[in-house]
Parts: C-alpha cells; structure tokens; sequence
C-alpha cells in the first residue's frame, strides 16, 4: 500500500473537494477499517474535513471468466465492462454503460436504471478472500449492506449481448446535463420522482454560488465552474427543506457526503 496525493476538484465527477492523502490498497495488502472507501468519486460531495480515505488500486481493475462465471475485480471501470461484454457476447451488463464509476462503487450502492440493478445479476462477492453470495446480501432499491471491502465480483455467464438495449440505454443520457455533477442527487421516493418535486417547489434552475439545480434535469446538482461544498450543501439542504414542507416527503441523499 502507499499514499497518492488526489486533487477531488479534479478527480470527484462534480468537481469539488481540494487535495487529500488518499491510502491506496494493493493485493495482499491488509485493508484498513478505519478508512472511508471510494471508488470512481462519481457520487461524492468531499466536505473541507472528509475521514480518512482509501482506494482499491489498479491490482483490482481485472476482468476474467471461466466459461461459467466472469469475475470482475472492484476497481474495473463500467465502460471496459461493457466493451468485454460486447466483445464476448455476453448478456446482462449493457446498463453498466449508463452509470460511469466502477464495479465496486456500483455494488456499494446497488446501482441501477430503470428495473435494471447490479444486485440483480450478481452471483457472488469477494470480501477478505471469503465468497459471499448475493442472496445473503441485504440490499434494495440504491442501497447494499455490505459486510465488508468488496475486492471482486462473479456473475454467472448468459450469452446474447443485446445493442440496441445498450442504444436505449444510453440515450437516456440525453435528458442529463453536460456541466459537471454526481449524478442523481436524491433518491427517488416510492412512486415518485425527486426531480418532479424538486421541480414543484421551485428550485429548477435555482442558483447558489457556482452550484444550481439543472435546468435540464431538476435532480442534477451541477457545478457551474467554481461551486464550493458549501454551494452544494446550501441547495441540499433547501431541497429537502422544501419538498417536505410542501408534501411531507423527505428526500434522501444519493449523493454520498463525505
């Protein structure tokens, strides 16, 4: 293991955060569990005072199958993962495309679009050398009890990689910003959607700062070029101040706050 010097205004996908020392792991390494773990930073928000960080490094970023089983180490990037698939004409993983980041980070947070979730394909999860199989793994809609640092995952081998799924798919980027962002800032309630009640209440578009709600998307909390974590905490906070007083919901944080 050793220490790497990241940049999260950088390297975070919304574009804020300063330079942290950020443990990186390597295999066979003993990982730490007094650290906070992050993958891709696609759904970070780093605060000026985040705990103490950690990575998986590139030792994880591995694909390989068996004829049975394609085993996929945490730190794989989604796009590759769809680029094998295709390759091999495998089923299952055109979803991967629309959600950028790592296998790692999407097993954290059972990531998904549509009726489409990661949890839903697995087959099983490494965590400290142990197999863990993904029916002893509680999860739902973006969450996944994980008991403990996934360092890979197998899913069970279909045939029949499908391209205009993968089409469909990715054409649902169109309604999302370009501006720099962490993806979905709230989870949706149960038969809503948290952009409808963003929107309802009158924070589309609403600016703080070099932070807004997009005007293309209401549930996209966008950098503007020079948003701070403060900006981005504000219009939060307004948020879910305002949906609840207006319809009683309160909304949850997709985005991790760290």
């Amino acid at each position: 293991m050793f220490f790497k010097q990241i940049d999260f205004s950088r390297y975070s996908s919304i574009r804020i955060g300063q330079t942290e020392e950020v443990l990186v792991i390597e295999k066979g390494d003993n990982i730490p569990g007094n650290r906070y773990l992050i993958a891709g930073a696609n759904n970070l928000l780093v605060s000026p005072t985040p705990p103490p960080l950690m990575m998986l490094g590139k030792d994880f970023a591995t694909i390989e199958t068996d004829g049975r089983f394609l085993t996929i180490g945490a730190s794989m990037p989604t796009g590759r993962v769809v680029s094998f698939a295709r390759k091999y004409n495998l089923a299952g993983f055109e979803f991967f495309a629309k959600l950028p980041g790592t296998v790692g980070g999407m097993l954290a947070m059972n990531a998904g679009v549509k009726s489409y979730e990661i949890l839903n394909i697995l087959h099983s999860v490494e965590i400290d050398a142990h197999w863990i199989p993904a029916n002893e793994i509680e999860h739902g809609y973006r969450f996944a009890h994980l008991p403990g640092i996934v360092t890979a995952a197998r899913f069970e081998i279909k045939e029949g990689f499908d391209p205009e799924l993968l089409l469909e798919l990715t054409a649902l980027r169109s309604n999302q910003p370009k501006e720099a962002s962490a993806g979905s800032a709230f989870k949706n309630p149960p038969n809503d959607y948290a952009g409808r009640l963003i929107e309802a209440v009158g924070l589309k578009g609403r600016r703080e700062g070099g932070m807004a709600w997009s005007e293309v998307h209401a549930n996209f909390l966008v950098n503007l070029g020079k948003g701070n974590f403060e900006e981005a905490k504000y219009l939060l906070d307004l948020a879910k101040e305002r949906v609840f007083e207006s319809f009683g919901v309160e909304l949850q944080e997709e985005v991790k706050i760290l």
